[in-house]
């Protein structure tokens, strides 16, 4: 069983989803039989390296009056989750490196810890996650090759597949993130109750 799930690091939906889908395929679930893919989406292609005003700031220009109340909803559910989510560090970037390092991990079957890795840095820590020295140094966290790593950051690479996963999710009608791909069947939203992600993974295995 293939599942595609299309993410990005500056979303708080998408650390909270990963690890909802961790614990239903913890449960019941041949892990050896399924294969995560990440693919990346960039849901600000347009920001720059240099970190903007705080993700808690930015939701309060979107939701007016009901913004403390989401932002509270958003860290508790990540908090049922154990995770930090601290939405007044966050501070939004461009992620097509972080994308582009995913995908080296990817290489080395290491794409979940170095997703892990970058969703705990922007949303608990704070981090510039779009900072070259950051990178690096999640990559060697993540277990990947220094020299490898470096060579990606001072280069294009990868920076193809990244720009295809963007082009496969409009392809798909995918408008929004997490968004979870079943062998190749039709998207679905990530962010769901473990028991629903649950029943959808054994309904796809038998």
């Amino acid at each position: 069983m293939q599942l595609e799930l299309y993410a990005d690091v500056l979303c708080p939906w998408c650390y909270i989803g990963k690890r909802r889908l961790a614990a239903a395929l913890a449960d019941g679930i041949d892990r050896d039989s399924v294969e995560v893919v990440w693919r990346g989406y960039e849901l600000a292609p347009d920001e720059s390296r240099i970190p903007g005003p705080p993700a808690a700031e930015a939701m309060t220009g979107w939701w007016g009056g009901q913004a403390s109340a989401r932002i509270d909803r958003i860290r508790a559910l990540g908090a049922a989750q154990g995770l930090e989510l601290n939405l007044h560090l966050a501070r939004p970037v461009s992620t097509f490196d972080a994308h582009r390092l995913v995908k080296l991990a990817a290489r080395h079957g290491r794409a979940d810890q170095m997703m892990e890795l970058l969703l705990r840095a922007y949303h608990t820590e704070g981090c510039n996650v779009a900072d070259a020295q950051v990178l690096r140094r999640l990559g060697g966290e993540a277990g990947l090759d220094a020299g490898q790593v470096a060579a990606v950051l001072d280069s294009d690479d990868y920076a193809g597949e990244v720009r295809a996963d963007q082009r496969r999710a409009k392809e798909h009608g995918i408008t929004g993130v997490p968004t979870l791909v079943v062998d190749g069947g039709p998207p679905v939203p990530g962010v769901r109750p473990v028991a629903d992600l649950r029943a959808l993974l054994r309904k796809a295995a038998r």
